[in-house]
């Protein structure tokens, strides 16, 4: 029986360009660094020769924590279908925010790459228990779709 989202992982280009957007952009905080490498990885991902560095980041509201990954061997491929929201698989993360608009300020203030400014949900779309939804879609500095989701 899944008790739970642990975690949700990222493979990123650059780890220390990763943890800034997340922890003083997005203000999450790193809360672990590690290096994976040795049999035991390369037996549970299916990969030889891998060294793999990775950090934590945790929302300061809670939630699953986000590995972020940088493959220094062997290094993957970078798919620009990745990035858009139709592709099939895994296409986005979203955060609960109090304030759609000084986020997306924020963002902007960044240099973040926005879809949009934050739209809110038709009343007759979905009814949200939360109350009324607002959404807006980013990316990060790999090309992950991030959403950050608003409720009144």
């Amino acid at each position: 029986m899944i008790r739970g989202i642990d975690h949700i992982n990222l493979v990123v280009a650059d780890l220390e360009r990763s943890v800034r957007f997340y922890t003083e952009v997005l203000g999450f905080r790193k809360t672990a660094d590690v290096v994976m490498e040795g049999a035991w990885i390369e037996e549970i991902i299916g990969l030889r020769g891998v060294r793999g560095l990775v950090a934590f980041v945790e929302a300061p509201g809670g939630g699953p924590r986000i590995e972020l990954l940088q493959y220094v061997a062997p290094t993957g491929a970078v798919l620009p279908e990745t990035s858009r929201a139709n592709t099939h698989g895994l296409r986005h993360l979203a955060f609960r925010v109090d304030d759609i608009a000084a986020m997306a300020a924020r963002l902007r203030a960044a240099g973040v790459t926005l879809f949009s400014d934050p739209v809110r949900v038709p009343a007759g779309v979905v009814k949200f228990a939360a109350g009324d939804k607002t959404l807006l879609y980013f990316l990060d500095p790999d090309g992950v779709i991030l959403e950050l989701a608003e409720y009144r």
